[in-house]
C-alpha cells in the first residue's frame, strides 16, 4: 500500500524508520511546507516522491493512505484536506483541538466511506489486549483503582508551550493516561475532577485528573511537561495488583499477590518502534472496507476529545482559535454545510410552531373573553329582573 506523509518533522521520522522493514508498505510520498525539506526527508528515508505542497501530494492518484504528522492545531484542516481529496487517513494524536472538530471530520469520513483513525499507538499494541486479559482473569480479584503518570521536560518545545499550536500537557501527554484508564476500566465514567498548573504562556504545564466510575472504581492520573516521571501504571485489586512499565510504550507487566510477591510476569514482544501496529491495523481496515480501526474506534476517539474538552472547561481554558477554525469556510465542507442547513431549517420550524401555538393561544383567549362577556351580560340581565319591583295587581289579574 502506498503511504504518504503529510508533515516531515521528528515524529514523521520515527514513523518512516518504522515502515522500512514492513511488508506490503511503500514509502510513496512526503509533503512539507518547503520542497527542499520534503526532498531531504524523502532522500533520507527512501520516499519515491517529495512535494512542497500538501495539495499537490493529495492530487497524486498513487497516494492511498496519508499519515498526518503535523501539530495538533492543524489536524482538523489537514484531515479535511485529505478526505476531500478521497484519501484514507491515519492522524497523529491528539486527534483534533476539540470534540466539535473531531465530530465533523468523523462525519465527513463516514459520508465519503473513507478510513479515518487516530494514531494512539498504545491502543494498537499487543500488550494492550494482554493487560485487559490479565485484569479480566481475576488474578488480582476485583479491580478497585488504577493510577498512571507520564511526564517529560518539554518546555523547550514551541508546540508544547504555544496556545496557538494547541500546546500544554493535556493534549500531548494527558491523552495517554486518559487512554490507559479507558483501556483498562472502559468508558462508563460517572464524574471527572481535574486541576492544573499553568505555564506562563497560559497553557497547562501539569495536571492531576481523577475519574470515578459508577461501580466505585477510580482512576488517578498525572501528566506534566515540566519533569521526567517513571511513566508507571498500577492496577489495584482485592487480591493483588499489577505494575506496568511505561504506559507510553508498554515494556513489561508484573502481577503481585497480597504478599507483594510476583506471581506472573509478561514482557512486550519485540517490535520495530511500536508504530507498526497502527499502520498494519489501518491497512487491514482499508482492505476490508472499514472506515475505522477496532483498536481505536471513532467512538473512542470522540470520547477522548470530549473528556479533554470537559477538563479544559473546568480550567476555563480554550485555545485562541478553536471555535473560529471550525466555523470558517463552511462552504468547503458539504457535511458542515448540511449540518448548518439542517439547524437553520429546524430553527425555522420551531419558530413557525411557536408562532402557531401563540396564535392558537390568542384565539382561545379571545373566545374565553367573549364567552365571559356573554355570561356577564346574562347575569346582569337576570339581576335586573330580580331587582325589578313586582306589581301585586298583576298576580291578582292572573288569578282571575
Amino acid at each position: 500500500m502506498n503511504i504518504a506523509f503529510l508533515g516531515a518533522g521528528g515524529i514523521a521520522g520515527v514513523m518512516a524508520t518504522t515502515l522500512q522493514p514492513l511488508k506490503d508498505v511503500t514509502c510513496y510520498a512526503v509533503a512539507a511546507r518547503s520542497a527542499d525539506r520534503a526532498q531531504v526527508f524523502a532522500d533520507k528515508y527512501g520516499f519515491a516522491k517529495a512535494y512542497g505542497s500538501y495539495t499537490d501530494m493529495l492530487e497524486d492518484p498513487g497516494v492511498e493512505l496519508v499519515y498526518i504528522a503535523t501539530p495538533h492545531s492543524h489536524h482538523y484542516e489537514h484531515i479535511r484536506l485529505c478526505l476531500n481529496h478521497g484519501k484514507h487517513v491515519l492522524c497523529e494524536k491528539a486527534f483534533t483541538a476539540n470534540a466539535k472538530q473531531a465530530e465533523e471530520v468523523l462525519r465527513l469520513a463516514e459520508s465519503k466511506g473513507l478510513l479515518l483513525t487516530e494514531a494512539m499507538w498504545i491502543r494498537y499494541m499487543p500488550m494492550a489486549s494482554k493487560i485487559r486479559e490479565v485484569v479480566n482473569s481475576g488474578v488480582i480479584g476485583r479491580p478497585t483503582s488504577l493510577s498512571a503518570n507520564l511526564g517529560y521536560p518539554l518546555e523547550h518545545r514551541e508546540r508544547l508551550v504555544s496556545p496557538a499550536l494547541c500546546g500544554g500537557a493535556l493534549l500531548d501527554l494527558g491523552v495517554y493516561v486518559l487512554n490507559f484508564a479507558a483501556m483498562v476500566f472502559g468508558n462508563d465514567i460517572e464524574s471527572i475532577s481535574a486541576n492544573c498548573v499553568r505555564y506562563h504562556t497560559g497553557v497547562d504545564a501539569q495536571e492531576t485528573i481523577m475519574l470515578a466510575y459508577p461501580d466505585g472504581r477510580m482512576a488517578t492520573l498525572y501528566a506534566t511537561m515540566l519533569a521526567q516521571t517513571d511513566r508507571r501504571g498500577m492496577i489495584n485489586g482485592t487480591n493483588g495488583y499489577i505494575e506496568i512499565d511505561n504506559i507510553n510504550n508498554f515494556e513489561a507487566m508484573r502481577v503481585y499477590n497480597l504478599e507483594r510477591r510476583v506471581v506472573a510476569e509478561y514482557a512486550a514482544p519485540t517490535q520495530v518502534t511500536g508504530y507498526e501496529y497502527e499502520v498494519q491495523s489501518a491497512m487491514k481496515a482499508i482492505r476490508e472496507g472499514q472506515i475505522e480501526c477496532q483498536e481505536m474506534t471513532h467512538y473512542d476517539t470522540l470520547l477522548m476529545m470530549q473528556l479533554m474538552d470537559t477538563i479544559r472547561s473546568a480550567w476555563n481554558f480554550k485555545f485562541p482559535y478553536e471555535v473560529e477554525r471550525v466555523d470558517s469556510d463552511p462552504e468547503e465542507d458539504p457535511v458542515v454545510t448540511a449540518r448548518k442547513a439542517a439547524e437553520a431549517k429546524r430553527a425555522e420550524e420551531e419558530m413557525k410552531a411557536a408562532e402557531e401555538a401563540m396564535k392558537a393561544t390568542e384565539e382561545a383567549k379571545k373566545r374565553a373573553e367573549e364567552k365571559k362577556a356573554s355570561e356577564d351580560a346574562a347575569k346582569e340581565e337576570a339581576q335586573k329582573v330580580l331587582e325589578t319591583p313586582t306589581d301585586p295587581d298583576d298576580f291578582e289579574e292572573e288569578a282571575e
